[in-house]
């Protein structure tokens, strides 16, 4: 799978989120955008799930948001999909059971919590737990969901914690096969550089008209 963001922006004059390209899909990914919001409306252009202002989304060479929606997962986004502070790991686990059609009954999520180590914390509220534990039980639970091949994982920085943590988390789902995203800020970028690979500058725009290819 290769995704191209070519040129996209969103908002008057980019305010919302600046022109920008990368290309992700395949390893891991780190795409830099600052502010509170740009995060988060780059996580939903670059999963189908935002139509950009200017710019297309390329999916392995052709327009379709559907398809990219249905491949890609969308992950913490801030007041998109992230969880409520004060729900409890338990329910967050159990919820997210439901999300990937798996048995969601009390019972199977105390076992999830139990085969990951987690049990202790079933009662911890969600925005308490260690940044790590928070972000490997949303991933982990979101490649449940049918379907899924990529993902993008939006502003883990702002969790506190050493961004070598949450880097690792992505290699580590990069390496079981699934492309991964993450958007986070400049600082994290500069701790990271020599060791995170950026997004790279897509390849030049086709020709290739591709409304016909969309409409089927």
């Amino acid at each position: 799978m290769r995704i191209e963001l070519q040129g996209v922006s969103k908002g008057r004059h980019g305010l919302a989120l600046p022109e920008t390209s990368l290309a992700w899909g395949e390893g891991a990914r780190l795409a830099i955008a600052e502010t509170e919001q740009r995060p988060t409306v780059l996580g939903l252009i670059a999963s189908g799930r935002m139509r950009p202002d200017t710019g297309r989304v390329i999916l392995d060479g052709h327009e379709d948001a559907a398809a990219i929606r249905r491949r890609v997962a969308l992950v913490d986004a801030p007041e998109v999909c992230d969880p409520a502070p004060n729900v409890s790991l338990y329910a967050v686990v159990a919820e997210e059971l439901m999300f990937a059609r798996h048995n969601a009954n009390p019972l199977a999520a105390r076992n999830w919590l139990t085969e990951n180590g987690l049990e202790a914390q079933w009662r911890t509220p969600f925005a308490d737990l260690p940044p790590a534990d928070r972000l490997r039980v949303l991933l982990t639970l979101t490649v449940m969901r049918r379907g899924v091949e990529a993902l993008v994982l939006v502003s883990p920085d702002r969790h506190g914690g050493s961004p070598y943590v949450w880097w690792g988390l992505a290699e580590e789902f990069a390496d079981r096969g699934y492309g991964v995203l993450v958007v986070a800020g400049a600082a994290s970028d500069t701790v990271l550089e020599g060791h995170a690979t950026r997004g790279v500058e897509p390849l030049p725009a086709t020709t290739t008209d591709t409304t016909e290819e969309v409409a089927r």
